[in-house]
């Protein structure tokens, strides 16, 4: 996919991702590796979006399992069209298989492992999902493999490039850290947030763009119930090319901090801390 962390900078940078050495070299390990690449860090600092790149720079096919609490194998892998099955059943006689490939439905775990083409798997916020899908996991990125007991097992025709990403909410399993190479991503300096505002809203002015890089900068600073993403800012730029400003003083600050803060008391917090009109 890459011959080099310096093309995976290049390359990412053609589809407006700014990455550092840091991503580069995972990303490039990664790959000639054919390890999964575990990323973790605070939400919002581009992890998932890091996947989104490398799927778009490399012409890749981008499957995602979105992970929440409850996510269970017939979500995650698998499962039986059950009516189909039924009618199968009442059509013709029972000793019909009713468990092969006509009535199998793919899930994204399962469509990855299948997929003819270049794919990159993305496995989001692999935190939130309960221990027990975890277990699901290891056989996937141990031997690019996964078992149905009607079917047997069922070898990767072609191996994705799996990107795991993780909020840190909860810790994963060792035996999942192991099968991965590990990548943490903090929110970037404002010299580097400012480079992403201007790739990712090219029409805004340089001066504006620093002034809300470092704005947002000192509102991660604050003791805040949820520190503003990267996507926030870029919001946050945006939001003042809609509304013609052209510069970031208090009283813009104030009318319009709602695109990154989205508590009431992060609110008040930065209103205190700032010295805030009333918006």
């Amino acid at each position: 996919m890459f011959d080099s962390p310096a093309e995976v900078t290049e390359r990412l940078a053609a589809v407006d991702y700014l990455s550092d050495d840091a991503i580069s070299t995972s990303v490039f390990l990664a790959a000639a590796l054919g390890k999964p690449l575990l990323v973790e860090g605070p939400a919002g600092v581009g992890k998932t979006q890091l996947a989104k790149a490398v799927a778009r720079t490399t012409g890749a096919d981008l499957i995602r399992l979105q992970c929440y609490e409850g996510l269970d194998e017939a979500r995650a892998l698998y499962e039986w069209n059950y009516k189909k099955q039924l009618l199968r059943i009442q059509a013709t006689s029972a000793d019909d298989d009713i468990f092969s490939e006509e009535f199998l439905l793919e899930r994204p775990l399962l469509k990855a492992i299948r997929s003819n083409r270049p794919t990159v798997l993305l496995i989001d916020e692999t935190d939130k999902a309960d221990v027990e899908v975890e277990g699901l996991l290891l056989e996937l990125l141990s031997d690019f493999q996964v078992t149905i007991p009607e079917l047997g097992t069922i070898a990767a025709t072609r191996r994705p490039y799996v990107v795991l990403t993780s909020n840190a909410t909860r810790e994963l399993s060792e035996a999942l850290k192991r099968r991965c190479l590990y990548l943490h991503i903090e929110y970037p300096t404002p010299e580097r947030e400012r480079d992403i505002v201007l790739a990712q809203v090219p029409d805004i002015r340089a001066e504006l763009a620093e002034q809300l890089a470092r704005t947002v900068a000192t509102l991660r600073a604050l003791e805040l119930k949820k520190a503003p993403s990267v996507a926030e800012t870029v919001d946050w730029a945006n939001t003042l090319l809609a509304l013609g400003r052209d510069e970031l003083d208090e009283a813009t600050v104030a009318g319009t901090l709602g695109v990154v803060l989205k508590h009431a008391s992060d609110h008040e917090r930065a209103a205190k801390e700032l010295g805030l009109p009333d918006a």
